[in-house]
């Protein structure tokens, strides 16, 4: 499924003006607490909530199941609530994902069951607009086409502003500043020859 028309550029505008009120300059790493704390909304590890026992059998029966959710206890309460056995990084990426649902006014309108445990979830093209503004947010492409002129690589990134490298990669492929860092050497270096 595609993205609507624009919506890349406006996730883009949407990570620069949160950059902005949060007071950080495009360079500057996001972290998913940080943009909770602007929002307003409280972050759980799941296992503050339901024993952690119940996290690893869901992990036993279906690997990857669960992530991360957005609950709303009360009309002026939002929690998201995160698996507490994920990596750093993954935790990273789920936190952006469900705040990026949030900042983009999704709906949760589909009722999931998964064993015994009901959640509501977005619909299939408001995941694809919460997973693309989630990256745009810990990675700007303002802020990879400065690490790409600094000459960092995927795993300079990742490590650099705590995500995976398979986030840091993807956002360098569909951002395309690696190709467009090195049409602008090229038109340099024609330039002066």
């Amino acid at each position: 499924m595609a993205l609507r028309r624009g919506f890349k550029s406006e996730a883009e505008r949407i990570a620069k003006q949160v950059r902005a009120d949060l007071g950080l300059n495009g360079s500057q790493s996001i972290t998913p607490e940080m943009l909770a704390n602007l929002l307003g909304i409280e972050i759980w590890p799941g296992d503050e909530l339901i024993p952690r026992e119940r996290f690893i059998e869901l992990e036993q029966i279906q690997p990857g199941a669960f992530s991360a959710c957005t609950l709303r206890p009360s009309d002026d309460r939002i929690a998201v609530v995160y698996n507490p056995l994920s990596s750093h990084s993954r935790r990273t990426s789920d936190l952006a994902h469900e705040l990026a649902h949030i900042l983009l006014d999704h709906n949760l309108s589909q009722i999931v069951r998964l064993g015994d445990i009901t959640f509501l979830s977005c619909d299939q093209t408001q995941e694809e607009e919460a997973a693309w503004l989630s990256g745009c947010l810990l990675l700007p492409r303002a802020l990879l086409l400065a690490e790409v002129r600094r000459g960092s690589d995927a795993k300079t990134i990742a490590k650099r502003y705590r995500v995976s490298e398979k986030m840091a990669q993807y956002r360098l492929n569909v951002t395309g500043v690696v190709r467009q860092h090195q049409a602008s050497k090229r038109k340099r270096r024609n330039s002066r020859g």
